[in-house]
């Protein structure tokens, strides 16, 4: 059996549109500085009011990659 090791950072990202593409916005800036990414896990979202109107969806994650 192989022995891996696994890290994992938060991010959050934000759309104009959905939650889902914020979160797809948080896993294509951090492909950019990590490799293997594995696992996003979908912690928090909520979103920007503006004068009663919604303007921003976030999402926070928790995204592993494989170390080394």
């Amino acid at each position: 059996m192989n022995d891996r090791v696994y890290q994992v950072i938060e991010l959050i990202g934000s759309s104009s549109e959905s939650w889902e593409k914020a979160a797809e916005n948080a896993v294509q800036e951090a492909a950019k500085s990590y490799a293997d990414l594995r696992v996003a896990e979908v912690v928090e979202m909520d979103v920007l009011v503006e004068a009663g109107a919604i303007i921003a969806f976030r999402t926070k994650l928790r995204l592993s990659f494989k170390q080394g």
